[in-house]
C-alpha cells in the first residue's frame, strides 16, 4: 500500500490506514531519512490507539513506553546504538514478542534481530513537503 500525505491534517487518516494495513501484526519498522517524518507518523498512530500522555522520540532512552486503554505500547529509536548487542542488553525480545505494539525507528541498525512477519513502513519526504508512505509486510 502506498499513501501520499499532503499536510499534517491528513496524518490521522494515514495513521489509521497504516494500522489497518498492519492487521494483527504488532511490530512495525519505520525506515526513512532523518527528518522524513517517522516520529510524527508514530505520534499520530499512538493517538489513533488512544495513548494518553506525551509521545516523543526515544533517541536517548532508546525505548519509550506509552499507555493506552489496551495496555502498553513501545516506541524504539535505534539511531544511536553502535551494535546489535546493545539491543540484546536492552532485552528487545521481551518487547518484540510481547504481543504489544512496537514501533521501531532505525530498524536497519538491528537488521539481524528483526522478527519475521514485521511490517515495513517506508517514509520519503518529497520535494514539495508531501510524504510518501509505503507499507509492506516484508522487513
Amino acid at each position: 500500500m502506498v499513501l501520499e500525505v499532503d499536510n499534517l491534517r491528513e496524518l490521522p487518516g494515514a495513521a489509521a490506514r497504516v494500522l489497518a494495513a498492519a492487521g494483527s501484526c504488532r511490530v512495525l519498522l519505520f525506515y526513512g531519512e532523518m527528518g522524513s517524518g517517522k516520529t510524527t507518523l508514530i505520534k499520530a498512530m499512538c493517538e489513533q490507539l488512544g495513548v494518553t500522555g506525551v509521545t516523543s522520540s526515544p533517541t536517548f532512552a532508546i525505548v519509550n513506553e506509552y499507555h493506552s486503554a489496551e495496555g502498553p505500547l513501545y516506541h524504539f529509536d535505534f539511531y544511536r546504538i553502535k551494535s546489535e548487542q546493545e539491543a540484546f542488553d536492552l532485552g528487545y525480545e521481551e518487547y518484540f514478542y510481547s504481543g504489544r505494539y512496537c514501533f521501531v525507528e532505525w530498524p536497519e541498525k538491528i537488521s539481524g534481530l528483526l522478527p519475521a512477519g514485521a511490517i515495513r513502513v517506508d517514509i520519503v519526504a518529497l520535494t514539495d513537503g508531501r510524504r510518501s508512505i509505503t507499507v509492506d509486510g516484508q522487513p
